[in-house]
């Protein structure tokens, strides 16, 4: 593996998307968020950011640092909690919650907007005189969130079946892995992600070929959808 190789993702998503991203994903009620879940489930998805050498913006940990401060306060009867904090006796969670709320109202807000432009730039569009016809299912836009979720399924999977002889005959670079994803996507024509990964021998291979792919992405050479929201993704090779 390439220790010097570093992929540049533009990461526009932040910590309460990521946050917002997993309650969504696990049927969390958002009024009652079970602390103790869902700060594992952010301390995996840093865990693998820094697997992959991916630059993430601080607020990511500072973010992480007041997950693990609710759960503590969480855990710690009150009679050992510091003098400021029994006297706040309202749930550590709630500021969270707030702060989550405030971000999706937002959010969905500028997403509408989005969509109203969209309208408004169709509305004197010419009709042509021969309709096409729609005959794929439209694609659900991939967030690096669902990228990650992808690559940590891959890694699960490869854990039950492993092969550690293979590990240390390894040596696998991005270069090789980028041109080895150009050969297995094909345009218009979808490559499921785990097929991307169905000979991996090692973990270090998933790493490599993750990344490639990601390179592959931002080069806009490879796009990837999904078919409804956190189903599989898909690969096409662009135009």
């Amino acid at each position: 593996m390439e220790k010097d190789y570093k992929v540049k993702l533009e990461v526009f998503e932040g910590p309460l998307d990521l946050l917002l991203y997993l309650i969504k994903r696990d049927e969390i009620d958002i009024y009652d968020i079970p602390i103790e879940h869902i700060t594992r489930q952010y301390l995996e998805y840093l865990e693998a950011f820094q697997v992959l050498d991916l630059e993430i913006a601080g607020e990511f940990v500072v973010m992480a640092a007041h997950l693990i401060y609710i759960k503590s306060r969480s855990l710690l009867p009150v009679h050992q909690q510091a003098e400021e904090e029994r006297e706040d006796e309202a749930d550590p969670r709630w500021e969270l919650v707030r702060q989550l709320l405030e971000y999706k109202k937002f959010k969905e807000a500028a997403g509408h907007l989005g969509e109203r432009e969209i309208h408004q730039g169709n509305l004197f569009a010419r009709v042509p005189e021969t309709p096409e016809v729609q005959t794929e299912r439209p694609l659900v836009e991939v967030s690096i969130f669902d990228l990650i979720n992808a690559f940590q399924k891959a890694l699960k999977r490869l854990n039950k079946t492993e092969d550690f002889r293979e590990i240390f005959a390894e040596n696998y670079t991005v270069s090789d892995k980028i041109e080895f994803v150009l050969k297995m996507t094909v345009s218009r024509i979808a490559l499921r992600f785990s097929e991307l990964f169905a000979t991996a021998a090692s973990r270090t291979e998933i790493v490599v070929t993750f990344l490639a792919l990601l390179e592959l992405i931002r080069l806009k050479q490879i796009a990837v959808a999904q078919g409804e929201e956190f189903g599989e993704i898909e690969l096409r090779r662009r135009e």
